[in-house]
């Protein structure tokens, strides 16, 4: 099979695809004809290929997947006129100290933000499939630990949690909005 084929056969599955598409995934579904090494590099060229496209061909920590240009977004929500979820300050709070101090306890997080934190909204960040339970802290109560989960950094773009934004002592964490957020 030539690298063309390859390529034509890596879009097709990338496409048809619902959840993205690991290389070891890819090279299973070839019976490890091309090798992981081989289907590497043509998932390069072909994102280099798509470049000038509506589509980019991104790699997240769950794998390669195709996924609409931000440029496009204007055009993409009249298509899907939704309302994206509102996700209150609190939430992203939360989960903002979960990504950045992992692995973490509800009363590490309550430390930080300084009020106590809702059940509410562990159980929703859970729901998202954006944290997890990992496990329990070696102290007095065995508290659980919590930390981000591959699906989180995917649903962000993101590769590993060393693409995260850096942040300083004296930014967002303490604000005093409360309006919603929105996250697209």
């Amino acid at each position: 099979m030539d690298k063309k084929e390859i390529k034509i056969i890596l879009e097709a599955l990338l496409l048809a695809s619902e959840i993205p598409l690991t290389t070891k995934k890819a090279n299973a579904i070839f019976d490890s004809e091309p090798g992981l090494k081989t289907i590497e590099s043509c998932l390069a060229e072909i994102q280099l290929e798509w470049k000038d496209r509506g589509l980019d061909l991104v790699r997240t920590s769950l794998g390669w997947r195709f996924q609409t240009k931000e440029e496009y977004s204007v055009y993409i929500q009249r298509l899907n006129p939704e309302r994206p979820a509102k996700l209150s300050r609190a939430l992203l709070e939360t989960l903002a100290i979960i990504a950045y101090r992992q692995p973490v306890t509800r009363a590490d997080i309550e430390a930080v933000r300084g009020v106590s934190v809702s059940s509410q909204i562990v159980r929703n960040l859970e729901e998202k499939g954006w944290i997890e339970s990992i496990g329990r802290k070696d102290v007095l109560g065995r508290p659980l630990l919590y930390a981000t989960t591959k699906s989180f950094l995917a649903d962000l773009g993101l590769q590993s949690l060393k693409e995260l934004p850096a942040i300083s002592q004296n930014e967002g964490l303490h604000k005093e909005d409360s309006e919603p957020v929105n996250l697209i």
